[in-house]
């Protein structure tokens, strides 16, 4: 059982139903083997906050699509907190524009793939990469759409 808080601080009107999210993060949590009830944040921001979050947390002074900011108990829990995805809504939508995908589609891979970070997967080395990557083509297909990275080898 995965608990979804949603917290919508957007301007956008083009963004996807919790039940969207809750689906993403579903099939994420799924195909990575996660099967103890779990809990999640996503919050939905605006450039503005997304770049303070961004310049604080990453010490990149501009907003990103994703950031994820995991959470490690040190005590066990009887659910398991995985953490926080912040998510802005306009460099999404500028992205799916740049890389012509549908604006859905974007969100979808942007939830798998925070998702994938609060569970401890990575891409800082090419081992890690082509691990993440393909689980995250594998995961957007059994959603029913297209592989996000048209352009690399999977």
């Amino acid at each position: 059982m995965i608990e979804l808080d949603v917290q919508r601080a957007s301007n956008a009107t083009d963004l996807p139903s919790d039940q969207q999210l809750l689906q993403w993060v579903q099939a994420a949590l799924a195909a990575a083997e996660l099967t103890e009830p779990a809990e999640l944040t996503i919050r939905i921001v605006d450039s503005e906050e997304g770049q303070a979050l961004n310049r604080d947390y990453r010490q990149r002074d501009y907003a990103t699509n994703v950031l994820s900011f995991p959470f490690d108990a040190e005590i066990e829990l009887p659910v398991q907190l995985l953490g926080d995805l912040v998510i802005c809504a306009p460099v999404v939508a500028r992205e799916a524009i740049e890389q012509n995908k549908s604006v859905l589609a974007h969100w979808a891979h942007m939830v798998v793939h925070g998702s994938l970070h609060l569970l401890g997967y990575d891409h800082m080395d090419d081992d890690d990469a082509v691990t993440m990557e393909s689980l995250e083509v594998a995961i957007m297909a059994t959603l029913g759409f297209a592989n996000p990275y048209p352009d690399e080898l999977h």
